[in-house]
């Protein structure tokens, strides 16, 4: 057997040595692309990762997307001890972090906790770390390793959806309540003022039945309110230019802000028109500023301004649940003492107020928030204590000029010898009905639900005015309109609810329908009778 030459012998060694630094130098490419596609990748998905010995060392190793989200550079960090770790770990979540540390150390199950850290520019965020405990044969902890990830985002969108449910469910039990109180305040308005109307005007009594009827219209104004936060106020919406709403609501605001606050206003070009009630949206803006006074006792600024914003995906992670366009922004900003996160969790609920006794219902922010929703648009608030606040309502241009007509036929003399069934599960407001109807002439049926309705019309023949409430049990008031018009071909409706007409769907009948708002008056009925029997009148003259 031949031996190699020793020239072949280092020529193989040389061949293998550089085969081996080609496979070290592949291998160390290849591990350099994974640690820079998992760094990346840390990146992206906002987690960083970490490895702590529990050897006794403390030594703690940080991945580069840790130090981002806690906003250290690696080479200044001050963080190569575990305990070194907590010191941004928010001072109410450390003892359950240290808590939940421990556990996993005995139990050997994962820990799994969201906290709050404070990172070194001093900015709250709102982490989620898990983490694995690695033993040794023996069944020792050696180290943990773990990942932190940045859920601030996801926690700001779970808090608003809380926050708009619960805003929804509250709402929904406002307007029930406030269609109830409707009910009542129909009653007492409505006999109030026929019962003045008997008395003598130098009568005693009449002057405490004003106070009374005075009473109930001051309760009718929280119904209202309350019907703006569920967002089934009344609305007359038109097209209209947020510009000259803002700069004819600045002149109105000097007057009212008073001396020692200073009010700056500024209205951008070209705004383009909106489709709303103006009205209830100007009142919205009022409220805005009355409250910037109120934060604000020793003077300040306030700065009201309109412009148009086109969003953009980094505005929309911030803005839920606004999409993608062009709105039109309104915002009323102050310099007063701000507001905690405590008071911004609870500020547009009906009630919740933070002024002194007498000073406030809490329904102001609760209208602002209604009529801003009702409206189609969004709201936003910032604020900080100390640092003042600023509310931001977004609403879409108008997609056309449409503007509805509000013109109604003169009213006519009362008509004798019209037949008016009047439908109406709640016993107040149809004994309240029928004896208005009475005092004006009119032939009047009462029914107590749509079944017993369709009986006496049965039994009647003819019903000239079929005046119905909305929402009864069984079958409403939109099902007998339209069950009755087959047979009652000439016969009018109005239809009465106390939600707004925007939002109910009324009979498409030979007839237009007409609405009566409750609370309503004598007086309403009245007129809104003659609306509907104008071409009565008109033949019989």
């Amino acid at each position: 057997m031949n031996t190699p030459s020793a020239d072949v012998q280092i020529a193989n060694l040389t061949a293998a040595l550089k085969a081996t630094r080609d496979l070290a130098l592949r291998t160390a490419t290849a591990l350099e692309q994974q640690r820079e596609f998992l760094e990346r990748a840390q990146e992206v998905a906002h987690i960083g990762s970490w490895v702590a010995d529990l050897d006794g060392s403390d030594r703690l190793t940080w991945s580069k997307e840790m130090f981002r989200i806690l906003g250290e550079v690696p080479e200044d960090s001050p963080s190569t001890r575990t305990l070194a770790m907590t010191r941004y770990v928010h001072p109410d979540d450390r003892e359950a972090l240290k808590v939940a540390r421990e556990a996993a150390i005995a139990s050997g199950t994962s820990l799994e906790i969201d906290h709050r850290v404070i990172t070194a520019s001093g900015a709250v965020r709102w982490v989620h770390t898990r983490a694995d405990i690695v033993r040794d044969v023996d069944g020792q902890p050696l180290r943990m390793v773990g990942t932190l990830q940045d859920i601030t985002e996801r926690r700001d969108l779970e808090e608003a959806l809380r926050q708009s449910q619960k805003l929804e469910a509250i709402g929904r039990l406002a307007g029930g309540i406030s269609h109830d109180l409707n009910n009542a305040l129909t009653i007492i308005i409505g006999y109030a003022e026929l019962a003045a109307g008997a008395l003598d005007r130098r009568s005693a009594v009449r002057e405490d039945v004003e106070h009374i009827r005075r009473a109930a219209e001051r309760a009718e104004s929280i119904t209202r309110q309350l019907l703006a936060f569920s967002r089934k106020q009344w609305l007359e919406p038109r097209v209209f230019h947020v510009g000259e709403a803002v700069q004819d609501l600045g002149r109105m605001l000097e007057r009212l802000v008073g001396p020692r606050i200073e009010l700056a206003t500024s209205v951008s070009g070209n705004l383009p028109p909106i489709y709303g009630d103006r009205g209830q949206i100007e009142q919205a803006i009022v409220n805005l500023a009355v409250n910037a006074c109120d934060a604000m006792p020793g003077g300040g600024k306030i700065t009201l301004r309109a412009s148009i914003i086109e969003t953009n995906p980094a505005f929309l992670r911030t803005h839920q649940p606004m999409p993608a366009g062009t709105f039109v922004e309104i915002s009323v900003a102050d310099t007063g003492h701000g507001m905690t996160p405590d008071v911004l969790a609870h500020m547009f609920e009906p009630f919740f107020t933070t002024k002194d006794v007498g000073r406030g219902t809490g329904l102001g922010l609760a209208m602002v928030y209604g009529t801003v929703k009702q409206s189609g648009g969004f709201i936003f608030v910032d604020s900080q204590p100390n640092a003042g606040s600023i509310f931001r309502l977004y609403f879409p241009p108008a997609a056309s000029q449409f503007q509805p007509s509000d013109a109604r036929a003169n009213i006519p003399a009362p008509i004798h010898g019209i037949t008016v069934l009047v439908v109406e599960d709640e016993p107040g407001v149809r004994g309240l009905v029928t004896a208005a109807l009475r005092r004006e002439g009119y032939l009047v049926l009462q029914a107590e639900s749509g079944k017993a309705a369709i009986d006496a019309a049965a039994q009647a023949g003819r019903i000239d005015v079929l005046l119905t409430d909305i929402a009864m049990p069984g079958m409403s008031g939109i099902e007998l309109a339209t069950t009755l018009a087959r047979t009652q071909s000439d016969m009018r409706v109005i239809v009465m609810s106390g939600h707004p007409p925007n939002l109910v769907s009324l009979p498409k009948l030979p007839r237009p329908v007409e609405f009566l708002g409750k609370p309503f008056t004598p007086r309403d009925l009245r007129e809104r009778m003659h609306a509907v029997l104008a071409d009565v009148t008109d033949q019989a003259k």
